[in-house]
Parts: C-alpha cells; structure tokens; sequence
C-alpha cells in the first residue's frame, strides 16, 4: 500500500496529514509523540484525496465557521481502539467528557485506563476529537499533541477567545459528529 503525505501550517503549528490515497489515515501535530516519521518510501502529495478537502475543513473549523467534519477516515488500530475513536466522534463540539464516562458509552465501564491509553494512539487529532476528553475532575490530562495545544482547541470550541485564525468571525454550534470510519 502506497503512503501519502502533506502537511498545513495551522494556528496551532504545523499539521501532518497522512493518506492511503482514498481516506485520511493520519493527522499529526507536529509534537505529537506517536507522530510517525516520514518514511523514505512515502509520497508527497498535496493533490491526493482527502488532502484539499481536510485543509479545506481544518481551516474552516480553525476560523470558526465548522463544527462537523464530514472526511473519509481510515485510521489503523486494534478493534478496541476503533471502537474508542467511533465514540469519540459522538462528543460534541465545545462539549467535554471524562475518560470514566467514554469507558462507560462503549459499555466498558472498569476499562477507563485502557480508554485513555486508546484515546492518547488517535491517529487522527482534531478530528476524531480526544482533545473533549478530560479528567474525572475536570482537569486537563492528556493529549499526545500537548497540554497547550488541548488547552488552545478546547477553548476555541468553547468560544472562550477570538477564532484561531485572526480577522475571522466565530460562530458557534453544538452539532458536530464525525463520519463514520472504516471498519479495521
């Protein structure tokens, strides 16, 4: 299978996006540390699908203008973490949830640390938002792109600061679920 890559420079840094040509398979922050490395055999590609189209969206949902994705997503991970990133997709925008009550929506209500291990491997952030899930007491925990970086989304979504892309205009919905991926 051949590998394709691009990358956008976002408000909050420079994005990987990585595709298998049909579905985005990857969406890295630039400190995200399960960020894979290019490999010598990946091909960049800014033309391939989905890549226009999740810049498109990104940039959209960066100055406040979106609040569903709407990609074709293909990540790779074990059935487990398939069915934690699905769950994901249900959490609305500007909306927060803790790990026990992620664990609980997929009917694994003791598997909270198993949750947090699965959501911390999303190889599509942003996305497939684990950025809304929090800690029991509301605290931030957690984010393999950063605590900042989960700090900065979670308070754009929330209409708390200006949108991240300067001199644009924010508005608000609730109504944002992710497209449905690919079964593994």
């Amino acid at each position: 299978m051949t590998t394709f890559f691009s990358t956008f420079d976002s408000p909050i840094g420079p994005l990987l996006l990585i595709s298998d040509g049909t579905s985005l398979t990857g969406l890295h922050t630039d400190s995200d540390k399960h960020r894979p490395a290019i490999q010598a055999d990946w091909i960049r590609d800014d033309s391939v699908v989905p890549f226009a189209q999740t810049i498109a969206q990104l940039r959209a949902y960066f100055d406040g203008s979106l609040t569903e994705f709407d990609l074709p997503l293909a990540p790779h991970g074990t059935e487990f973490q398939i069915t934690v990133w699905r769950e994901l997709c249900n959490i609305p925008f500007g909306e927060t949830i803790s790990y026990a009550e992620l664990a609980r929506r997929i009917g694994r209500p003791t598997a909270s640390r198993a949750v947090g291990h699965s959501n911390a491997r999303n190889p599509i952030s942003i996305i497939v938002p684990c950025h809304r899930v929090i800690g029991a007491d509301n605290s931030l925990t957690g984010y393999a792109g950063g605590l900042g970086r989960k700090r900065m989304l979670l308070a754009h979504e929330a209409g708390a600061h200006a949108p991240l892309f300067a001199g644009e205009s924010f508005h608000r919905s609730h109504a944002a679920v992710c497209p449905a991926m690919e079964k593994p």
